[in-house]
């Protein structure tokens, strides 16, 4: 469960950063599919994440929703250059940052509902 978190943490800089740099208008073209493959990578590694840590003990739930959620992210990628094109384009792009930093949340959240396990006396 700590190598999921970790590479989570690390494609969601690596996201942050690259989404930044799209929205600037760098290298758009360029970058963008580095930017949909690391999404991927992510999105497999919090679903992995989830298994893990329903495995651990997190509530299923918990976890449920965080498969259910990859599925947004994966789909609002793909499809956010087609929504409300033009001058309103903005809204989509601030959803598509907040769905995004919903679900390392959601991964973050997975992680501290993982009981404690006390050593065996």
């Amino acid at each position: 469960m700590k190598t999921t978190q970790v590479i989570i943490r690390a494609a969601a800089l690596v996201q942050l950063a690259l989404g930044l740099a799209v929205w600037a208008g760098y290298a758009k073209n360029a970058l963008t599919p580095v930017h949909m493959t690391v999404g991927m990578v992510l999105v497999l590694t919090l679903w992995v994440h989830a298994v893990l840590t329903a495995r651990a003990g997190t509530p299923v739930p918990l976890a449920v929703v965080a498969g259910v959620w990859g599925l947004v992210v994966v789909a609002l990628g793909v499809t956010q250059k087609s929504l409300l094109t033009g001058g309103a384009h903005w809204v989509i792009q601030v959803l598509h940052l907040a769905v995004g930093l919903a679900a390392i949340a959601l991964a973050e959240r997975l992680a501290a509902r993982v009981p404690v396990r006390q050593p065996a006396a």
